[in-house]
């Protein structure tokens, strides 16, 4: 019978079983999150509803993939409207099988939050914000990117 549940309750459950749990920050607490002077930060701003976000999705499971184990953090910051947090974008993110860490912005108002995070970013999704600590560098990429692009940053890194 043991054996029986090993076998039938993954089937049952489906990908449950590995969904992410995905937390609200707001800006103050993405900025704490990426503070470390150890790791390469690549955050990355998208939303189920757009388009080009979801494309360049697998690009960010590539990186995390590849780089795991090394000091590379790859956040995925969702902007998904309040309705559709937490339970329809856990199941999205499952059904995609996203790698990296989501989270959910619980922040409403841009011209608050914008300037603390980055300055130069118009607000436009998808939008990546690449952020080296140790050398102060902050690169923030408006549009799509792609693994490619991504990997030749952090080959730059010297990791």
């Amino acid at each position: 019978m043991r054996t029986l549940l090993l076998i039938v309750l993954p089937a049952v459950l489906g990908n449950d079983l590995h969904a992410q749990k995905i937390n609200a920050v707001n800006s103050g607490q993405l900025l704490e999150r990426v503070a470390h002077n150890d790791t390469l930060y690549i955050v990355n701003f998208w939303a189920t509803w757009c388009l080009p976000c979801v494309k360049e999705l697998p690009s960010f499971s590539v990186i995390h993939d590849l780089y795991a184990g090394k000091p590379v953090k790859v956040l995925l910051l969702s902007f998904d409207f309040k309705e559709n947090y937490p339970r329809r974008l856990e199941q999205w993110v499952s059904n995609k099988k996203l790698s990296p860490e989501v989270l959910w912005f619980n922040e409403a108002n841009p011209t608050e939050y914008i300037p603390r995070i980055a300055p130069e970013w118009e607000g436009a999704l998808p939008a990546t914000l690449l952020i080296n600590n140790r050398t102060q560098e902050r690169k923030l990429i408006q549009g799509e990117v792609s693994s490619e692009l991504l990997k030749g940053w952090l080959e730059q890194q010297s990791l």
